[in-house]
């Protein structure tokens, strides 16, 4: 395996997983045997780049690496293997991206979500991992070789592009449509986290138990308020939690597993940073489902962090909508998976993002909890979010009307007018092959 630094060259990697398109046309064979030279040092400035001593704190290793609360050690002195695992890792997340082709959107003329819906994809990824980690396990891998799992092409199909998807944009869009999510306009982070508890609750009111629900967990937006306006740090409070297990469940259980998001703003133009400390600091728990973030107006699924610099998945690519079919399992679902490593500086990302957790049960939101608490104690003052056992803000009920609980965020709203933008500019691009 060899691994490919493209932090100066505009052009994208010249071996690329073979699903994926080249945006700029083919390249020219000059530029070919260019990369193909400069490819030669490649491997060297990788390993040097990504492995570079972590001032952060977060380990006693200087060389680790934290993807979804999972560390891998890679160094001159570790074993190969560790480089291997986390490579094995990263491919497996699930890469949700643009389509074009499918059915329009409601009563809109769009086909594809080319350069508007990258929140929508990126939100999908975060809640996909959720998925795979509630039926597959966190240590699940995707197969060399066909064929598939069927309940892992069952998962993807929920996020295919159409209305029979549960999980589709389509879907999505129609749930946010009081959140002000709208075809072809950019969305905020905010915006799009009540969008998916909109949509859950919608599944909810139909479902006969929760078990038996598309999406088996609660959703808890966590907001500094009760119209989103994030004056302090939002507060995880364990009595919300607690009661909003029992809604979803119909009374059927005390608990349920639980999807929290917490949509934050953490400066102005730029984040502010003292926080990025506490935002590394969150993939150390191993409830981690990443950030919604990136550039302003390019929104990314933050997976993984560095040394300050976050590791992301990609949404901009636009892909041929594809059919996934459950029964058969030699689907190829090569288009949604990625072996491109691609970061960022934390310092560089939008102030407005939204951090992402899964507990799988009652024990794992108190241990949730308890990393949460020590999260505060370490942050000097500058808390991401605060948990209380003492309910002190009004959480959105399942049984609420929706008009009251999807006001948008100013901060979000700023955005909306913001251009998509398909290349991310200064970040590094690392090919692994």
């Amino acid at each position: 395996m060899s691994l490919r630094n493209e932090q100066n060259d505009p052009q994208p990697p010249l071996a690329l997983h073979h699903h994926q398109e080249d945006a700029e046309g083919s390249l020219t064979w000059g530029a070919a045997v260019k990369r193909l030279i400069c490819g030669v040092g490649a491997m060297r400035r990788l390993h040097d780049r990504m492995l570079a001593p972590n001032n952060t704190g977060l380990s006693n290793s200087p060389n680790h690496v934290w993807l979804l609360g999972v560390p891998y050690k890679i160094d001159d002195d570790s074993d190969s293997s560790q480089l291997a695992a986390f490579e094995k890792d990263f491919s497996s997340r699930i890469l949700l991206t643009y389509r074009k082709g499918f059915c329009a959107i409601g009563d809109s003329k769009y086909t594809s979500d080319q350069h508007w819906g990258c929140m929508l994809r990126s939100s999908q990824m975060l809640v996909a991992q959720a998925l795979l980690f509630h039926r597959l396990g966190r240590s699940w891998r995707k197969p060399s070789h066909n064929p598939a799992e069927k309940e892992y092409l069952q998962l993807l199909k929920l996020f295919g592009d159409s209305e029979s998807s549960e999980f589709s944009i389509h879907n999505l869009l129609r749930a946010g449509k009081n959140c002000g999510l709208a075809v072809g306009s950019w969305a905020g982070p905010y915006a799009v986290c009540r969008a998916w508890e909109a949509l859950v609750r919608s599944k909810t009111e139909t479902a006969d138990s929760f078990v038996h629900h598309p999406l088996p967990m609660v959703i808890y937006v966590v907001s500094g308020d009760e119209n989103g306006g994030r004056g302090g740090a939002p507060v995880v409070c364990i009595r919300d939690a607690s009661r909003l297990c029992l809604e979803f469940s119909k009374g059927q259980s005390d608990w349920a597993p639980i999807l929290l998001l917490i949509p934050l703003v953490l400066g102005l133009d730029k984040i502010n940073t003292r926080y990025i400390p506490s935002l590394e600091a969150t993939f150390t728990f191993k409830q981690s489902l990443g950030i919604l973030g990136g550039k302003p107006g390019s929104s990314t699924y933050i997976v993984g962090v560095q040394d300050a610099k976050a590791i992301y998945l990609d949404p901009h690519l636009a892909q041929q909508v594809i059919t996934i079919n459950e029964e058969n399992l030699d689907t190829d679902t090569s288009s949604y998976h990625c072996n491109t490593l691609r970061h960022i500086p934390l310092e560089s990302i939008d102030p407005s993002l939204a951090l992402g957790f899964y507990c799988r049960d009652q024990d794992d939101f108190v241990d949730f909890c308890r990393q949460a608490t020590k999260l505060v104690e370490d942050s000097h003052g500058a808390p991401l979010f605060t948990v209380s056992d003492t309910p002190k803000i009004q959480t959105a009920s399942y049984d609420d009307n929706a008009d009251q609980n999807c006001e948008i965020d100013m901060c979000d709203a700023a955005h909306l007018d913001s251009k998509d933008k398909d290349d991310m500019g200064n970040e590094d691009d690392w090919q692994l092959l």
